[in-house]
């Protein structure tokens, strides 16, 4: 016998099919694009922003993370069910088109069909799984949400309309087979290729031939109808992030890694800086909430939400969106509310982890550059103070400039203006600089340069802060007028690289001093050292050690970051007994965005949380590379009280105390 079968089997392949069924098709696409042309006129209440550059890439990128599911799929569960649903779906697409190609075009214009023999048994059993898998996958999802109930997973009632729907059709589909093989297959060589519809022709074997034709005609044009239907329903439903979330894989930011947007102060005929309407967000800002699945991945990685704070990254975009769609006028800053923005460490920990490529962080800087820029107000005194000492001294810890140098006493480290026959210009950031806690960090990098017969330079009273913590609390004047400053210095200076110990430090001079015109090549210490160690210039003798190591977020997740550390504290003779949370999932250390110069009066204390992670290791140290992760751990382990079992290091510490004599 031939291996295939007719394709509009029962239903007939004449105008009384195809009229009725394309016309069909053209409803639910024209309903389709109306709903999608309504919400593409929201979105244009955004300013402009191109997202077209590198196409290719962006392109690339898009269709690795639609057809392999990458990015959902990194949390086992629910990712691996949602990936296996999406493809057992895609490949009955796949079919479902294949068929439509052969039966209304090449075999109906040329006689051609290629949906016989082997390719079709191997066409049939494919189908067939795919469409098993996406049942049980279904049903999974459905167990999750409704059964099992996760807490903060978000319900609506579209969401039982459109499982509802997705799942009536895979099984009417199978009804559909079952019926047409209990007539034509049951008990040949091909029905074993079919093995679900098999299944299904056997609990419909009892029926008469004449019901059989009856039902499987009905269940085809329902069947058909309620394709249609899911069709028309997409842009009117969450399930419009099929093609959003596909399309903001396309869109997504292609970096650098973390980068905000300067603004430009100097332009006289801007009203406003920051944001505070929708207006003054970009059409991206807003297309995210559509992009957003209510997966609540976000909101599950996020410190602030984690330790009590009123903060939610999932629940800031979506009320954006809303906004966008039902108050346009609204004012973002009373409607998200204050303690929610400032509430924000800039970790990044909800952008790693999002399946659609959403960008919650520049959101919540924008608003703040509001409140600070055009409001004149931060999230407390002390933060206030803190600025106030910048720009009096450079640093946010109201030390005068002129000491910025002392803590090299001793060491023979020469400023640049002194000397500028240099290997690399040490940036030692405002800790690093005054803290005496970070000052031993400044003082063991510099031995460690020494030892590798490295010549370094530093800036000294010269030095100021490099502005990231005022940028990321929403004080971009400050910021540009700190790195105007030092811009100019360090190229300046003539040096061809710049190194630092603070992430920090490294992230902005890396990134976002390009905007304002730094040249010279910028590395963090923790690489550098990694690279003195690899070319034999740097000698350390390894001494058993077991510690536990924390990703700061500003060289772990901004800057992908994770292996040179490790490879330097297993080169001390480390042992890392890893957290449960580490490397792009570690915890944050609750300092960033600003956040350093602000005291943590919500919830639970976020460095409390992570030095309670780090204690549960079982370790007595705690390894980082950041001076304001060291700063909060040495907080963090008096407040957990925890001071005699746990003792934060730096990297840079215990190699210096290893140097090969």
């Amino acid at each position: 016998m031939e291996f295939t079968r007719e394709i509009y089997w029962n239903v007939g392949h004449g105008a009384a099919t195809l009229v009725p069924m394309y016309l069909l098709v053209i409803i639910a696409l024209a309903v389709l694009v109306y709903g999608f042309r309504q919400r593409m006129a929201v979105y244009r209440q955004g300013l402009p922003l191109d997202r077209t550059d590198q196409l290719g890439e962006r392109v690339v990128a898009m269709l690795k993370n639609v057809l392999l599911q990458t990015k959902v799929t990194r949390v086992l569960w629910p990712g691996l069910l949602h990936g296996l649903f999406f493809w057992g779906f895609f490949l009955l697409l796949i079919g479902t088109t294949l068929i439509v190609i052969q039966a209304d075009f090449t075999d109906l214009l040329f006689d051609i069909k290629f949906l016989t023999g082997t390719f079709y048994k191997i066409f049939s059993i494919v189908l067939d799984l795919a469409g098993l898998v996406a049942i049980v996958m279904l049903g999974g999802l459905l167990f999750r949400r409704y059964v099992l109930k996760p807490e903060g997973l978000i319900t609506k009632p579209d969401d039982a309309i459109m499982h509802g729907l997705m799942l009536t059709i895979l099984i009417t589909g199978f009804v559909i087979e079952g019926a047409r093989m209990a007539v034509t297959e049951m008990g040949t060589p091909l029905a074993p290729w079919s093995p679900v519809g098999m299944a299904f022709a056997g609990l419909l074997s009892g029926a008469g031939e004449e019901t059989l034709l009856t039902i499987h005609k009905l269940t085809w044009w329902f069947h058909l109808l309620l394709v249609m239907v899911f069709i028309g329903l997409i842009p009117f439903t969450k399930f419009r992030h099929i093609l959003t979330t596909s399309a903001n894989y396309l869109f997504a930011d292609r970096g650098p890694k973390g980068k905000l947007v300067s603004l430009d102060l100097e332009n006289e005929a801007s009203e406003t800086f920051g944001a505070t309407s929708l207006k003054e967000l970009t059409w991206k800002d807003i297309f995210d909430a559509d992009a957003c699945t209510l997966c609540k991945r976000c909101q599950d990685r996020c410190p602030a939400y984690a330790t009590g704070k009123p903060l939610s990254p999932m629940t800031v975009v979506n009320q954006i969106g809303e906004a966008a769609f039902t108050a346009p006028d609204s004012q973002l800053i009373e409607l998200i509310g204050r303690d929610v923005l400032w509430s924000c460490t800039t970790c990044r920990a909800c952008q790693e982890i999002c399946p659609a490529a959403i960008e919650h962080v520049g959101k919540i800087v924008e608003l703040r550059r509001s409140m600070v820029l055009m409001e004149g107000e931060f999230p407390g005194d002390e933060v206030m103070a803190a600025m106030e000492a910048t720009e009096v001294n450079g640093n946010p810890l109201g030390i005068g400039y002129a000491s910025r140098g002392d803590w090299a006493e001793g060491l023979g480290v020469k400023t640049v203006g002194e000397d500028g026959d240099v290997d690399i210009l040490y940036f030692v950031g405002c800790y690093a600089s005054f803290d005496k806690r970070n000052i031993a960090v400044a003082r063991s990098f510099i031995k460690l340069c020494q030892a590798a017969g490295v010549r370094v330079g530093i800036l000294g009273k010269e030095e100021k802060c490099c502005g990231e913590p005022m940028r990321k609390m929403g004080n971009e004047y400050l910021y540009q007028t700190l790195a105007t400053e030092m811009v100019e210095l360090i190229n300046g200076s003539g040096v061809k690289k710049v190194v630092t110990t603070c992430p920090h430090c490294y992230n902005t001079l890396a990134k976002d001093y390009r905007d304002m015109g730094l040249e010279v090549e910028v590395e963090t210490y923790t690489v550098f050292l990694q690279g003195l160690l690899n070319a034999g210039r740097l000698k350390i003798e390894a001494q058993g050690l077991t510690c536990t190591y924390h990703d700061s977020c500003y060289l772990g997740r901004h800057n992908d970051i994770y292996d040179p550390p490790r490879a330097l504290i297993q080169a001390a003779g480390g042992t890392i007994v890893e957290m449960t949370k580490n490397r792009a999932e570690a915890f944050c250390c609750s300092a960033g965005g600003g956040r350093i110069m602000a005291e943590e009066k919500l919830g639970e204390r976020i460095n409390i949380r992570r030095v309670q992670m780090a204690t549960a290791t079982g370790v007595g140290v705690l390894v980082s590379n950041c001076p304001f992760c060291l700063t909060m751990f040495e907080d963090g382990v008096k407040g957990a009280g925890v001071e005699e079992s746990l003792r934060p290091r730096d990297i840079a510490e215990i190699l210096a105390e290893r140097i090969a004599k």
